[in-house]
């Protein structure tokens, strides 16, 4: 049995094995009056105890069909009792608010808050992002498992969103937009996501639809919150990939408070997999910090810090490929020279104050300042030799090249340089009244940019320098006649840019609950402005504005099954950024427009019992009609847009996930989605977009042993069809249309708990100084699949074809993780 097939069955051994678990448990959170956490409360029946730990979670197991009385207790708080009675298999959550003056006692009252439910956000929790694996762990990781959430490419945590691509999609910590850098072009070059999941408390989401508090972008909203610490705390990881530490601290005040994050990431165990043999010596790190500062019941402060440097040293050897079909095995080889030599620094800071006028009116000011200096420089010379593959055995040619059908030589150049400078000031205001609520706010940002791109290629082949195929030479046959003409790069690229783009934005938006007949209903309703301008090299100064009017609405009918259902959509303008400004020769078009899209959600939401425990259907139809395009191409990572507004688009789609406790005490889901996204450029006709992906399979599973629950398991897998994409970038995508193979992927961790935060067991040997500790063992890319990211084109100069080969991702890798808490 071969060793993917071994892994399979075990696989499925043990999610039928553990299958049969039978548990009964209460767990929950537990909150004072603040809605802070509250660590070491005693939560005990029958001579049975255990503790809420420093998030306020608690889990106990309890007997089944008995009834029992559940007594908290702490010295701060008065005692409180529930009666409950659980059946067989049962999974129950409990959260309670513990009071500070008077007892508590009755049966279990659970209430959920529905907010998340109105606004069609998607909710996942810090313990889901942590725990699954992935050759990019964290939150977009996790993102990528969501219906209507896609990426074709495991070393990058970009996603692209219902049709749209990697730059529109809005992310926010703690209410500060947060921005990536420019030059990326390859995911391998990108290290580590803005995002430190250590110290994150809430992550949303909404795929679409989204209200107007947030921002400009076509796409998605990622709504981030870190924590507030309330007592002294630690926790490290370190695996084969890397680590990280994160501290949270407390002053003896409780005033202040700072969670702090130290991570590296070492791509090498994941580039080193690939097809080219390298000397790859990268270096990603960063450290983050968060501070808060309760100066009184009306002033809140709270700072935001960010400092991370990419390194990235990379020195191809030698690649080897093979492709083709049985019939004819074919085989690139290519030995390198050179290096390439990239580095990304970026400083962040943030300052937000949260004044509390009154009980009704808050206010929030935060002013922030992003700077990245970003240089990607290299000198590759690709030396290549094509050919049929000899796959027969005892041969002297044994899988090498037996017949060359083609040779060549590729010279790769960059020195690109930026710099860039992004101000932010904002004000933002909630006013609370009745059963209705009004949010506003206004923000000024400047963009400074300073850019030189210099890039070139050239490639020979039989020793004769191939042409670019953009110009139009009237010689076409060599190397049979001698080349007369001039010589030039088969792609080239030269351009310097120093511009400056000033943005005055603002947003108002009101909320309001009532009630139709026996129905609950909400609604939302909103508008958005923007004004910019863009001046400096070949920029005349100009100005645009645009207005943007949004709308949700969300009914909830009086019925026994619980229902809600959702619309929302309106007008989505997505400003310019200066990527989209510069087009592929490299000069900036200050007169590009806003793109513009129409949208309409619909949405509904099912939650029942199944297997006498929760889930939920979440189900959205979608469709947006897109005007004022900026076209644009993908090659892996990086985009390069036509600046020229000339192509009209739309996107439609249907999205389902269903999520639940699969196995008790777990939360797991499946998400399937359909998208259809095409695009017609100066009237020549609709064409598939470049993100059309048509469909999507998502599974994150978790479960356990149940005779080992310090046994766990986490199952990550996802099936895209295939991209549009794999074409040489200069071909007219009205004439060639390629499309590359079904992304499939499978990420499997297991997890052995040695001590855990709910356990009531003393230890006094060294293990007693640890509040949780686990290891585990994660394996990428479970079945070993071939997954293409783009295609190198390689040309027979014999038969003047050319050769798309494919440039496959990450194959099979083991990982070893060990994760501690102080």
């Amino acid at each position: 049995m071969s060793k993917a097939a071994f892994v399979f069955v075990f696989v499925l051994f043990w999610i039928s094995f553990s299958s049969l678990a039978q548990l009964a448990k209460v767990k929950g959170t537990l909150l004072d009056a603040q809605n802070r956490p509250l660590s070491n409360v005693n939560i005990s029946f029958l001579g049975h105890t255990t503790q809420s730990n420093a998030k306020g979670f608690y889990a106990i197991k309890v007997p089944v069909n008995k009834k029992i009385n559940l007594v908290f207790s702490h010295l701060s708080f008065k005692k409180s009792t529930v009666s409950l009675l659980l059946k067989n298999s049962e999974d129950y959550e409990l959260n309670l608010v513990m009071n500070e003056h008077e007892e508590q006692m009755g049966e279990i009252i659970i209430t959920k808050d529905k907010k998340s439910q109105i606004q069609g956000i998607t909710t996942i929790t810090p313990d889901v992002i942590k725990k699954t694996p992935g050759a990019n762990a964290g939150i977009e990781n996790v993102l990528k498992t969501l219906a209507g959430v896609n990426s074709n490419n495991e070393l990058s945590t970009q996603y692209s969103v219902r049709g749209g691509n990697y730059d529109e999609n809005l992310v926010y910590v703690n209410e500060i937009e947060v921005y990536r850098p420019f030059l990326i072009r390859s995911g391998q070059q990108e290290g580590l996501s803005f995002t430190n999941t250590d110290l994150v408390q809430n992550v949303n989401f909404s795929a679409g639809g989204f209200q107007a508090k947030y921002g400009d972008k076509l796409s998605s909203v990622l709504d981030i919150t870190y924590r507030n610490p309330t007592q002294f705390a630690a926790a490290f990881e370190a695996s084969f990939l890397g680590g990280s530490l994160a501290v949270d601290a407390v002053s003896k005040n409780k005033k202040w408070t700072a969670v702090t994050g130290v991570r590296y990431r070492n791509n090498s165990l994941l580039v080193n997999s690939q097809d080219t043999e390298t000397n790859y010596t990268p270096s990603f790190v960063d450290v983050q910090t968060n501070v808060n500062y309760q100066a009184s019941a009306k002033w809140q402060w709270s700072f935001l810090g960010n400092i991370s440097q990419n390194k990235y040293d990379y020195e191809p050897l030698l690649r080897k490929t093979k492709f083709g079909t049985a019939d004819k095995p074919m085989l690139l080889t290519v030995f390198y020279d050179g290096q390439e030599k990239d580095k990304y620094q970026t400083y962040f800071a943030a300052l937000k104050t949260t004044f509390k006028a009154s009980d009704r009116l808050i206010f929030k000011f935060i002013g922030s300042v992003y700077h990245t200096l970003e240089q990607e420089h290299f000198d590759i010379l690709a030396q290549y030799r094509l050919g049929e593959n000899d796959t027969t055995i005892g041969t002297e040619t044994y899988d090498d090249v037996s017949y060359t059908s083609g040779i060549g030589t590729q010279l790769n150049h960059a020195r690109n340089d930026l710099d860039a400078l992004i101000l932010n000031s904002e004000v933002k205001g909630f006013y609370d009244w009745a059963k209705s609520n009004l949010e506003f706010g206004v923000k000024y940002t400047r963009e400074s940019i300073r850019d030189r791109i210099m890039e070139w290629e050239v490639v020979d082949s039989a020793g004769f320098s191939i042409n670019p195929p953009i110009i139009n030479f009237a010689q076409k046959d060599e190397p049979y006649t001698s080349f007369t003409g001039p010589l030039a790069p088969y792609q080239s690229v030269f351009a310097t840019n120093f511009n400056t783009i000033n943005r005055f934005s603002a947003f108002v938006q009101w909320n309001a609950k009532s009630n139709l007949e026996n129905a609950q209903l909400w609604y939302t309703a909103g508008v958005r402005m923007q004004n910019w301008g863009v001046s400096g090299t070949n920029a005349p100064a100009n100005s645009q504005t645009v207005f943007s009017p949004r709308a949700q609405l969300a009914l909830k009918p009086n019925w026994e099954k619980e229902m809600i259902f959702r619309i929302s959509g309106g007008y989505y303008y997505q400003p310019p950024f200066y990527r989209e400004l510069r087009d592929a020769s490299g000069a900036v078009q200050p007169n590009v427009k806003a793109q513009q899209s129409v949208q309409v959600v619909l949405g509904n939401e099912y939650s029942f019992q199944m297997w006498k425990r929760p889930f939920k259907l979440v189900s959205e139809l979608y469709y947006k009609s897109l005007t004022d395009v900026n076209n644009y191409t993908i090659d892996n990572v990086r985009i390069r847009y036509a600046a020229n507004n000339d192509a009209k688009a739309y996107a439609q789609g249907l999205d389902f996930r269903l999520n639940g406790e699969f196995v008790p005490g777990t939360e797991s889901w499946f998400s399937f989605g359909y998208l259809k996204t095409e695009e017609n450029s100066n009237n020549k006709g609709y064409i598939a977009r470049p993100t059309d992906q048509r469909l999507k399979f998502g599974v994150l599973f978790q479960d356990y042993m149940p005779n080992i629950p310090s046994m766990k398991l986490y199952l990550n897998l996802v099936y895209n069809t295939g991209l549009p994409g794999g074409s040489p970038s200069y071909s007219d995508p009205y004439v060639y249309q390629n499309r590359l193979n079904d992304y499939r992927r499978v990420d499997i961790g297991f997890s052995k708990i040695l001590i855990d935060a709910a356990s009531t067991k003393v230890r006094k040997n060294w293990l007693g100084n640890f509040k949780e500790l686990s290891i585990g063992l994660e394996i990428f890319n479970l079945f070993n699949n071939q997954n293409a990211i783009t295609n190198t084109w390689v040309r027979d100069v014999y038969s003047k074809n050319e050769y798309a080969i494919p440039n496959y991702m990450t194959t099979r890798i083991f990982n070893v993780k060990l994760n501690a808490k102080l």
